[in-house]
């Protein structure tokens, strides 16, 4: 009578686990499914962008030079500081660059270049640099506006994307993984 049981106890648990896996692999599809469409149609609309001669992805540009305040700014970072508060921009620089001044030679003679800073904002929907040599009164300015398209090419590719983005799309890639184990677990157990 024991191994009667035994064997009811093991296809009981072999049943649940099987619901479980299904349930398990339908959900994490359905989470899948959205995020895998946007990341599937911008990936075929990336990869065939040149071929295709698809003139999709589209910035607006501008460039402008902008006047230093009066107090003195004595660092890439406060020069950061400054302008994301000046262009009144949503998130802070993402890239900081400050080359020391040096000696470059120039026409056959040595010059002192003075140092250079580059400021990177980026968000999926715009891209602004800020390049600034130390001792001028003026910050040269670029600045690139996506259209749709280029909008979500740029969270395709991650583009000025914080921390929860990331997580998200992480996230994506570890259901893809367990998509994987559960579908390849649920085929070998109905053969």
């Amino acid at each position: 009578m024991s191994l009667l049981s035994t064997q009811k106890t093991q296809m009981i648990s072999r049943g649940a686990f099987l619901r479980w896996l299904r349930n398990t692999h339908g959900i994490l599809g359905l989470w899948g499914a959205g995020l895998g469409l946007l990341f599937g149609t911008t990936g075929i609309l990336l990869n065939h962008r040149s071929l295709m001669k698809m003139p999709l992805a589209q910035y607006e540009k501008s460039n402008i030079e902008l006047k230093l305040p009066p107090q003195k700014i004595d660092s890439a970072q406060q020069l950061s500081q400054w302008l994301q508060a000046q262009l009144e921009l949503s998130k802070s620089a993402l890239k900081v660059e400050a080359e020391p001044s040096k000696i470059v030679t120039w026409n056959g003679a040595s010059v002192q270049q003075p140092a250079f800073w580059k400021v990177d904002f980026h968000t999926p929907k715009y891209s602004v640099t800020a390049e600034y040599w130390v001792g001028n009164q003026f910050v040269s300015i670029k600045r690139q506006d996506a259209n749709n398209f280029a909008f979500l090419t740029r969270l395709h590719k991650g583009v000025g994307m914080s921390v929860g983005w990331v997580l998200l799309i992480d996230s994506f890639a570890g259901a893809l993984i367990m998509l994987s184990i559960t579908g390849t677990l649920l085929w070998t157990q109905n053969a």
